[in-house]
Formats: structure tokens, C-alpha cells, sequence
């Protein structure tokens, strides 16, 4: 029987929830696409200036990302998150990957909004944190509940979620490296 939710209790969620995962961070990352060159080029100096206890290793490797590393490095990223979304479709929201998945989008939208804070303004990924980002997010999130799916969600789980952010970010940067380096 259906729920006032449109979902039928028991059986998940539907391709909104988990395949529009897909959907907004492609949104997402389009911005940090057209973004990212010219920000990090126009800003970079400042960024340095501002922050002098940043290890300078850290500013160098981020002025050598070019515009085609970066790019390959979102197409990895696309697998990781297709197949978290993908996992979500199949299971009706309820593989751990895909709420894992779920949970590293939206805390990465507020680590987005908080580099926009430190940076004392737009930054890449900034503007569609708030518009696309943490709402969906949300409004996944209170979906999986409706169809009593979500996962308890702990301290430790959002570690978790930061992490599997971080270390996806870290692996789709290696694999672009690999793949761009000229040789």
C-alpha cells in the first residue's frame, strides 16, 4: 500500500532519491568545472598571502592542477558517484555505500560553504551548496525516512562520510594525474 509519501512502505525510495544524487552533483560539479581554472589562477596569490602557515607543498600542487586535470578528475569522480547511485537505485536507498554516498554530498556542501567563509568569498562550488547541495541532500535524506530506509546516522557516521569524501576526492585526483601527465 502507498504511503502519503509515494512510497510503498518496505520498498524504498525511487530514482528521484537515488539516481537524482547523480543528478545533483552533476549540477554541482558543472560550477566547479567553469569555476576552478580562472578562480584558483585569480586567487591563488592572495590565498597564499593570507594563510602563511600552509604548507607551501600544498599551494604548489594546488597550482599545478590544470584545467584538463581537473576535468579528468570530475569524470572519476562521476564513477565513484554513479555507482553509489546506482547502488541506491537497486536496493531502494537502503546500500550503505549510497547513504554513505549521500551523506559525503551534503557534508561536502558544507565544506564548500566554509572554504567560501575562509576565502571571504565565492569559491568554487559555493553557489550551488546552498541551492542544490544541502537541499537535496535534506530532502533525500527525509525520504529515506518516510520509507524508514535511512540508516541511523552517528558522529561516527559522519566521519565516515567525510572521509569517503576526502578519499574519493584524493583517488579521482591521483587517477587524473596518472592519466594527464604528459610523457
Amino acid at each position: 500500500m502507498k504511503s502519503s509519501n509515494g512510497s510503498s512502505n518496505g520498498e524504498g525510495v525511487g530514482g528521484a532519491v537515488t539516481l537524482g544524487l547523480l543528478a545533483a552533483w552533476a549540477l554541482h560539479d558543472l560550477e566547479e568545472l567553469a569555476a576552478m581554472p580562472g578562480w584558483w589562477r585569480r586567487n591563488l596569490p592572495a590565498l597564499r598571502e593570507r594563510y602563511p602557515t600552509v604548507p607551501e607543498a600544498v599551494w604548489r600542487r594546488a597550482e599545478s592542477v590544470g584545467g584538463r586535470e581537473f576535468a579528468v578528475a570530475v569524470g572519476a569522480m562521476a564513477a565513484v558517484v554513479t555507482s553509489a547511485s546506482v547502488a541506491g537505485r537497486l536496493t531502494g536507498g537502503r546500500s550503505a555505500t549510497y547513504q554513505t554516498a549521500l551523506n559525503a554530498f551534503g557534508l561536502h556542501g558544507l565544506v564548500h560553504l566554509a572554504q567560501a567563509g575562509l576565502a571571504r568569498g565565492y569559491t568554487p562550488g559555493s553557489a550551488t551548496s546552498p541551492l542544490i547541495v544541502v537541499p537535496f541532500t535534506l530532502w533525500a535524506r527525509r525520504r529515506l525516512r518516510r520509507a524508514d530506509v535511512l540508516r541511523a546516522t552517528r558522529p561516527r557516521d559522519l566521519a565516515v562520510g567525510l572521509g569517503f569524501a576526502g578519499a574519493a576526492t584524493v583517488a579521482a585526483h591521483v587517477v587524473a594525474r596518472r592519466l594527464t601527465v604528459s610523457g
